[in-house]
């Protein structure tokens, strides 16, 4: 039997233009002789859908187009598809579901057991678990077909099973000849990893070839690394699709694999290369989710503000490389505290992308404010408020191009950044995407470095001088931090894997750092709820996957003036 996996970037609700790209893969199924052709999770309405499956008439187109589709598939070829299923029982109104699709019609229907509810996962909001399986019967074969998260139930992989039963097995135990995996997993710097331990462990558990296909592309502030493979009983990979990438892969399982429980071997198909670095793989997810981001939401052109830092030379970086260069402006906004170096960096970086580049002062705006606000400030001294006067006279300035041109503006502030709330608020913060909101300083750095690969994009100069915000004179991020090296370890810390500041000193931290950190990233939360969707890479990020109270008393300390 052969078995083709169809890896694509779908947009949610684009039910035409969803099918089409499925018509095209059937097509190429059927010219390579394939049996069966694979999408991904919900691949009828592009996941996650989210609230989107409340309205009757978006179930009921993504109920169509898997009748269309179906009838694309004949006697030989058969169609398996993600969608959204109607329960016409009781408990929630909806099931997340699988069509097989044979000989011009849906032979038969898989609903997912175990829903997610956790992280980014709202599942469990919107649809029924399963309660029985049962493999799906095609031209003699009983297929294992399951979807996603029915998977993630393996107590040797993950550090704890979180669900009673197991899909999985319980197919096993029906007769299932053949595993199939509809996922839609968004990436993470760790994911591939696991998910690729998760399949090794079921098939060599059950002695059965295992195929998993995952979605591919942007979707709001997830990105889906695609990354599908195919393992056979032996958990070797014997088929892989790229990263980050639509892609198309066919292997054939050897028939006598699924006529006896001997674990046959068959050979290994096409294996397409995959990111073999974190900062590799952080650099096309970044492109990737940008890309989509902006296209996605009917953009055409980007703009942002450029200070001669690294933060925002890798943003205009990634927005090339998503974009292209005649997609972007990138836009310099000194006062009387920019170093002529920064503005030299800029310049400097927009020569090197071929990007347009604009120079708008602004002191005299910034001076305006001071007049305007003298009065209400008097017997005052200056503090971080004339600072951070500053960052919204540029954020206004940036917003006002934005609106003109009809271009999204990209916010350049990084994860360690807006842990601390060392951003403000209607400033830098202003935009329409935070492009690496969830990257690290020092993976900023590294990914720097990899922006320079083939060739000088981002000026030497700044990746060596000691990072500033330029908002008074020889300012320096650690007059107000910690050093990055030892800022970025508390924050993933108490972020990415929920430690208390009792078992991050327990690690061998300073004491007084973790308190400090721990009480900022507590205190800005306030912040973050306002700042514009960013990209996830971490395995926690802010925003959707961390849902914290604002108005709680929890260890938390606040100087309002730091806003």
């Amino acid at each position: 039997m052969r078995i083709a996996l169809a890896q694509l970037n779908f947009t949610i609700g684009a039910f035409r233009r969803n099918f089409n790209k499925m018509q095209g893969a059937v097509d190429q199924a059927r010219l390579a002789g394939a049996d069966l052709v694979v999408f991904s999770e919900l691949a009828a309405t592009g996941y996650p859908p989210r609230d989107l499956v409340w309205r009757a008439r978006f179930v009921d187109e993504n109920l169509e187009l898997v009748e269309r589709l179906a009838r694309l598939s004949d006697d030989r070829l058969g169609i398996v598809v993600g969608f959204v299923d109607r329960n016409p029982g009781p408990g929630k109104e909806l099931y997340n579901a699988a069509a097989l699709c044979h000989q011009g019609r849906v032979t038969a229907r898989y609903h997912k057991c175990l829903l997610p509810s956790y992280d980014v996962f709202d599942e469990d909001r919107y649809f029924e678990p399963a309660r029985e399986v049962a493999p799906l019967a095609f031209r003699g074969v009983k297929l294992g077909v399951h979807i996603c998260e029915d998977v993630w139930n393996d107590d040797e992989v993950l550090p704890r099973r979180l669900y009673h039963r197991d899909p999985v097995d319980e197919l096993a135990r029906q007769g299932a000849q053949l595993f199939i995996n509809l996922s839609s997993s968004p990436f993470d710097t760790e994911k591939a990893e696991v998910r690729r331990r998760l399949v090794q462990a079921q098939a060599r558990r059950h002695g059965r070839y295992f195929f998993t296909v995952n979605q591919v592309g942007g979707h709001d502030e997830l990105v889906f690394d695609g990354h599908s493979i195919g393992l056979d009983p032996t958990g070797e990979v014997v088929l892989r699709a790229a990263d980050f990438q639509e892609d198309f892969v066919a292997y054939d399982v050897p028939d006598e694999a699924l006529l006896s429980d001997r674990r046959v071997r068959g050979a290994v198909g096409p294996c397409h290369d995959v990111s073999s670095t974190r900062t590799e793989a952080s650099w096309k997810a970044l492109t990737l989710g940008l890309r989509d981001y902006v296209g996605k939401c009917g953009f055409t052109r980007a703009v942002l503000g450029v200070s001669g830092g690294v933060d925002s030379a890798l943003v205009a970086c990634l927005a090339v490389e998503a974009l292209g260069p005649e997609a972007l402006m990138v836009v310099s906004m000194p006062t009387r505290y920019s170093s002529a170096h920064s503005l030299a960096d800029a310049t400097a970086l927009a020569g090197n992308l071929g990007v347009t580049h604009r120079v708008i002062e602004i002191d005299d705006v910034f001076q305006q404010y001071l007049d305007t606000l003298a009065p209400a400030f008097a017997g005052r001294a200056p503090d971080v408020t004339e600072e951070n006067l500053q960052a919204r006279v540029r954020g206004t300035v940036l917003m006002a191009l934005s609106n003109k041109l009809g271009a999204i503006l990209l916010t350049t502030g990084n994860k360690s950044e807006i842990a601390v709330g060392y951003c403000t608020l209607y400033g830098d913060m202003a935009g329409g995407l935070a492009v690496i909101s969830d990257v690290p300083k020092t993976l900023v750095y590294e990914l720097a470095k990899f922006a320079n690969r083939d060739r000088e994009r981002i000026p030497a100069s700044t990746l060596t001088k000691p990072p500033s915000a330029e908002l008074r004179p020889d300012q320096k991020d650690t007059d107000s931090l910690p050093p990055y090296e030892l800022l970025d370890p508390v924050i993933e810390a108490y972020i990415e894997h929920d430690l208390s500041p009792e078992a991050i000193v327990a690690r061998g931290f300073d004491p007084a750092l973790v308190a400090r950190v721990t009480q900022l990233i507590d205190a800005n939360e306030y912040k973050r709820r306002q700042a514009a969707p960013g990209i996830k890479i971490t395995s926690k990020a802010f925003g959707v996957g961390r849902r914290f109270p604002i108005a709680a008393e929890y260890g938390r300390t606040r100087d309002a003036r730091e806003d």
